[in-house]
């Protein structure tokens, strides 16, 4: 791990729900309570200071070996307290938050971490760097992650849109809304996410919804045990321009519903599959032509 002079004075940052993190040095014990948090953590250099993590924190493989603490919403806390760490990283809508606020009341210093969109992965490095004292390592992240985005943005966000539905889970049919992280990688690769609107993060929506919103490719970060059952049962809306025109797509979870720093991998995923529905769906339509493919 990469320590600098912060590791031996007092470091403060603003967390994602606006609270001031203050700690009289940079962090030496860790817990993170998320596997995207933990991901983070490795890729900046302060792995080494992590003594708690969840379930799911799989990845890198020197992960597997920290302490669990439970799972990501439902935490061990005497195992927490034990461990007697000097910061705590929690994750707002995947921890339970009555269990965040216990062990706030006791004093512990708790960061919260809540990415919505795909930059707020490397401003939340840029402050967990602070907090951990690893501003090197994470700097070379940083600006690897950014060109990474901009590379896409400049390929794919200009291009002609097409409408997208994201399916986080089959049965019930559960989606995102457009506040949610995922949803601006659907915007990075230039489509359109048909349930921007709802106002809940992750709804459910029904299946007339979803037929009403006549998605042009349908894409899913569902388990890879129920891939093949999942691009069966899609066979039974044939009526949906993604399924006629054979526009389903299965992208690992770990790429794109873990919001750290692997995302633009699941990103260029997306985008490679939403530009083949682009060059579908302007096929059904010999009217059009899509810019730039000649097609």
């Amino acid at each position: 791990m990469a320590i600098t002079a912060m590791a031996f004075a007092g470091v403060s940052v603003v967390d994602d729900d606006g609270n001031t993190i203050s700690l009289p040095r940079a962090a030496q014990r860790i817990i993170s309570l998320s596997p995207h948090v933990t991901e983070l953590l490795f890729v900046i250099g302060a792995g080494d200071s992590l003594v708690g993590t969840v379930e799911h924190s799989d990845y890198p493989l020197a992960a597997q070996s920290i302490r669990r603490v439970g799972g990501y919403n439902a935490l061990d806390l005497e195992s927490i307290l034990e461990l007697q760490p000097d910061l705590i990283i929690g994750w707002r809508t995947g921890n339970n938050p009555v269990q965040l606020e216990k062990l706030k009341a006791l004093g512990l210093p708790v960061f919260i971490s809540e990415p919505r969109q795909i930059l707020d992965i490397t401003h939340t490095a840029k402050r967990l760097a602070t907090l951990t004292g690893t501003g090197s390592q994470a700097k070379v992240f940083i600006q690897q992650f950014e060109q990474q985005f901009v590379s896409l943005q400049q390929r794919y966000t200009r291009r002609p849109p097409v409408k997208l539905f994201y399916e986080v889970w089959h049965q019930p049919l559960i989606t995102i809304n457009g506040e949610h992280l995922i949803s601006d990688i659907i915007s990075l690769c230039g489509a359109v996410n048909v349930f921007a609107d709802v106002p809940t993060l992750a709804p459910t929506v029904s299946l007339e919804a979803l037929l009403e919103a006549a998605p042009d490719i349908i894409v899913t970060g569902t388990s890879r045990q129920t891939k093949r059952d999942w691009f069966t049962s899609c066979q039974r809306w044939p009526q949906l321009p993604a399924v006629a025109s054979n526009q389903l797509y299965f992208i690992n979870p770990d790429l794109i519903q873990r919001h750290g720093p692997r995302i633009l991998q699941g990103a260029e995923q997306l985008c490679q599959y939403v530009e083949q529905a682009r060059v579908a769906k302007y096929a059904r339509d010999k009217s059009l032509q899509v810019p730039g493919t000649g097609q």
